[in-house]
């Protein structure tokens, strides 16, 4: 009907330029429940991953040792140490460095421990794990070249 004013009220929307604190409540409850069920899932891994990394790492300094020992004709000392890997201290037939990058520490940033001849084998070679000290379990563990 033309001229005839329509009963419907006209709304007019209010601009929003932010959140309100009920909306932010509810993001931060939904956060903390995920965090909740999956951070206990994760965080045990992280331990593991890094176990992992140390037996990767003694496996291939095991290696480096092996090729050292074939071109020098015996393993280093205890006193020549991993060192001997990377720096040539005066060793006849030293055709290194053995290791493409400088000596590893393990992934709790100790430095590996190495003995030759060995109580386990020609020579030792292992870490004590995130304790530092021998024994432990989980992530204490230590990491060995013998096993």
């Amino acid at each position: 009907m033309p001229g005839s004013v329509s009963a419907r009220p006209i709304y007019r929307r209010r601009s929003r330029l932010g959140f309100t604190l009920v909306e932010m409540l509810v993001v931060m409850v939904i956060l903390a429940l995920l965090a909740a069920l999956v951070g206990p899932r994760i965080f045990p891994k992280l331990g593991k991953g890094k176990q992992s990394a140390a037996k990767a790492q003694i496996e291939l300094l095991g290696q480096a040792l092996d090729h050292y020992r074939l071109d020098v004709g015996h393993l280093p000392t205890t006193q020549e140490g991993l060192k001997a890997l990377v720096v040539n201290s005066g060793v006849e037939k030293w055709d290194g460095p053995y290791l493409k990058k400088e000596l590893p520490n393990d992934p709790w940033g100790k430095p590996y421990i190495y003995q030759s001849p060995g109580t386990h084998g020609e020579y030792d070679l292992f870490s004590y794990g995130r304790d530092g000290s021998p024994g432990g379990d989980g992530e204490d563990e230590d990491v060995v070249s013998w096993k």
